[in-house]
């Protein structure tokens, strides 16, 4: 449950009862896809039992590329997994900043004066050298999102009498529409982290069914949510749905969305900083396995995403662009690409056109999530 689920009422907003349709579509398109990207970790041995041959991402694209370079699609996969990651944690870095001034007015600072205070907070994170670590920052990001889930609803649910189903459109814009599908499908991708998350399970033969239930629970909720807050303010629904709120609950949701946003820095600055440390740490040289050269990663790592947070004019759009292109790419090209290379001699015809629709589906949306933010920064730029 990201950020992206307060712009779930926006979207429903703009793409009517479709909207509803595409949020059930979304959770079991993306649930299907972690799946298969899962199955192809693994291979059957001589006696049928499947072995974990491969243990990330990369691992999967080599297999799938080494007829052409043993590398190519390890570097590819990498490239577009650091890019949207870096991104993912500028945004948190922005939105801190943004909160922030939001929430003291008062106090003479810009965001980005704001942003550079967030970041201080975030400098333990260099320190952090385990997932377990990781996932005690990432449960006390879910209580504090479901505080706001909660207040959120309990104020929508005191406005139950103003709630009208004639608030839908029947009619949709295209291109309302299209930045509708992007915010329901990219609320739900988790894919960059299920091979690093399925291997550090205890018991990894439950894996599809912990899919499964997050996936069916994450669907309940945003449906619950998106539509309670859009019958309660109809048209006047705002792109993060706690602008709607009251001024005396706007600072308290605020404050739990600055916490929120700090705590989720660590998981994709994890992610990230594991990925290019083994990059660089691949060859044989001692000086790139040292704690300290680690150290020197991730403390790069955070400088960077700071510097870009605070120096990068019309970051939102630049990261449209690369979302839309990364996201789509990581949560449904790669994955059906990849199952249909590997597995294709051993899948079904219906698993062969899933895996088929899936990937134009996701070319489509990567194409039209492209065009929409070259059209946007165009404009801006005049």
């Amino acid at each position: 449950q990201g950020i992206f689920v307060l712009g779930l009422p926006y979207a429903l907003l703009h793409s009517g009862y479709s909207g509803l349709f595409l949020i059930i579509l979304a959770a079991a398109l993306c649930c299907y896809t972690g799946k298969i990207l899962i199955a192809c970790l693994y291979e059957e041995d001589e006696d049928g039992h499947l072995i974990r041959v491969r243990h990330t991402y990369e691992d999967i694209a080599n297999a799938c590329c080494k007829n052409l370079s043993p590398k190519l699609g390890g570097i590819v996969v990498n490239v577009t997994q650091v890019m949207e990651l870096i991104m993912t944690c500028i945004l948190y870095l922005v939105v801190s900043g943004n909160l922030l001034s939001h929430s003291f007015p008062y106090v003479p600072m810009t965001e980005k004066t704001w942003s550079v205070i967030a970041f201080v907070t975030l400098l333990p994170c260099v320190f952090i050298k385990t997932l377990k670590i990781v996932s005690k920052l990432s449960q006390l990001c879910s209580l504090v999102h479901f505080i706001i889930i909660l207040v959120v609803m309990t104020y929508c649910l005191t406005q139950i009498h103003q709630w009208s189903w004639a608030k839908f459109r029947l009619s949709i814009e295209f291109e309302d529409f299209l930045v509708s599908v992007g915010v329901i499908i990219f609320s739900y991708t988790s894919q960059i982290f299920l091979p690093t998350l399925e291997g550090n399970m205890k018991n990894p033969g439950e894996f599809r069914c912990m899919l499964n239930w997050t996936h069916f629970f994450a669907c309940v909720l945003k449906t619950t949510f998106a539509l309670t807050a859009f019958l309660t303010w109809g048209e006047e629904t705002k792109e993060v749905i706690t602008d709607n709120l009251p001024s005396f609950l706007q600072t308290l949701v605020n404050l739990c969305l600055l916490t929120k946003a700090l705590l989720s820095y660590p998981l994709p600055f994890f992610a990230a900083t594991e990925i290019v440390y083994a990059c660089i740490s691949r060859g044989n040289h001692c000086n790139y396995r040292s704690p300290l050269f680690a150290l020197g990663v991730r403390g790069s790592f955070l400088l960077l995403t700071l510097l870009m947070a605070v120096f990068i004019p019309h970051f939102a759009l630049l990261m449209g662009l690369t979302g839309s292109v990364t996201g789509a790419a990581m949560t449904f090209l790669l994955p059906s690409l990849f199952h249909l290379k590997l597995k294709w001699k051993k899948l079904s015809i219906l698993e062969k056109c899933a895996d088929i629709s899936i990937f134009i589906l996701g070319f489509l949306c990567s194409l039209a999530g492209l065009v929409c933010s070259i059209k946007g920064l165009l404009e801006v730029f005049g």
